[in-house]
């Protein structure tokens, strides 16, 4: 099977599995475009956790969305039930977004008889075509790495690649259904229809270190508040609910705090109706710009030129020490890089956007 030219007949059954992280979800949209233009009437069907299905329902490049278990129930048990599902539905191809060997693992215990993603994690083996990983690796933005994917396979199967001169296409529509229930609940929280709304995301899943000190939001929230006349409404996940109970507390004016009490699909659609979002490096960033929404997200450890939000409807802002970007997700020293952020920086930059749209 190694090396073996891949035939897909009409209607051929292919599986995306799909990343892991709210930000690199969204950064997958412009491959899953891509994959829909080059396999036109195959059946796309979406391997995802199951808080991305509200991000990807309806979206027009995707005929199917299969839920992947969830952890908690246990990794063997979760294993053995994503193996029965992609056995069940007989697939013709596996494409495999994530690095990870889980993944490959489990497209090769399905039977799936054509299995491609990059040789990465040691899953070569497990692979019917390991792409070997792009020399530009970690100098462009990650969206083309899962687009260097698709260009792998187009040249598999037409001999050549028009994918690799594409410009990544972000845009996604949130669902009608989660922004009636959003702009009921901002009304019902006292939020004024008439003034900017201004989304807030202070937290971060997976690192401590992207997150801008929770006084400065605050202090950026009652500058919004105050001197734009803006709503502020804090957003977020579950996990990141002290967080922005912290932002609250310490702002003098009161925000709407959304924070853990909406799906992905209600936060896309509270983003939607946001004039501006501010935020640390996460998921709401690619998500915002993926609507069409202006963003200001702060960037400390990370690379703004691998994971920026892919839009100029986006701007960073970032003071750099020697020592970023480290990558790490707690900063040992003192954190420089998000302290020599001020508010009055950031409120300069949001001040502008809201400014610019009004006059539009």
């Amino acid at each position: 099977m190694k090396g073996r030219a891949i035939q897909l007949s009409d209607g051929a059954r292919v599986v995306v599995r799909g990343a892991n992280w709210v930000g690199d979800a969204v950064m997958t949209v412009p491959a899953l475009r891509e994959l829909r233009r080059l396999l036109p009437s195959a059946r796309l069907t979406l391997a995802t956790r199951a808080w991305a299905s509200g991000l990807f329902a309806g979206a027009d490049f995707l005929d199917d969305i299969l839920t992947i278990d969830d952890a908690r129930r246990g990794r063997l048990r979760g294993f053995a039930r994503e193996v029965r599902d992609w056995r069940a539905r007989r697939f013709d191809l596996a494409i495999l977004f994530p690095n990870a060997f889980a993944p490959a693992l489990v497209a090769r215990a399905a039977g799936v008889p054509f299995r491609v993603g990059h040789a990465t994690d040691g899953r070569s083996s497990l692979l019917t075509h390991a792409f070997p990983l792009p020399e530009w690796h970690g100098a462009r933005h990650e969206s083309f790495y899962y687009l260097n994917v698709v260009a792998e396979l187009e040249k598999l199967l037409t001999g050549g690649s028009t994918v690799e001169r594409s410009e990544p296409r972000f845009d996604l529509r949130a669902d009608d259904d989660a922004r009636r229930a959003v702009e009921e609940t901002l009304r019902a929280s006292g939020a004024r229809a008439e003034r900017p709304l201004v989304a807030l995301c202070p937290g971060s899943t997976n690192s401590r270190a992207k997150r801008w000190p929770a006084e400065r939001f605050a202090a950026l929230g009652d500058m919004l508040a105050e001197r734009a006349g803006a709503e502020v409404v804090l957003v977020g996940s579950e996990g990141e609910r002290e967080i922005s109970d912290e932002v609250a507390r310490r702002m003098r004016v009161t925000p709407v705090v959304m924070t853990g009490r909406t799906t992905l699909a209600e936060t896309a659609a509270l983003l939607s109706f946001a004039d501006l979002l501010v935020t640390n490096d996460t998921g709401p960033a690619h998500l915002a710009d993926a609507l069409g929404r202006p963003v200001v997200v702060i960037f400390g450890p990370t690379n703004p030129l691998t994971t920026r939000p892919y839009s100029p409807l986006a701007e960073v802002v970032r003071v750099p020490p020697e020592c970023a970007p480290c990558m790490l997700r707690d900063c040992p020293i003192d954190h420089r890089c998000m302290t020599a952020v001020t508010p009055e920086d950031v409120f300069a930059r949001a001040s502008r956007i809201l400014k610019g749209k009004k006059a539009a």
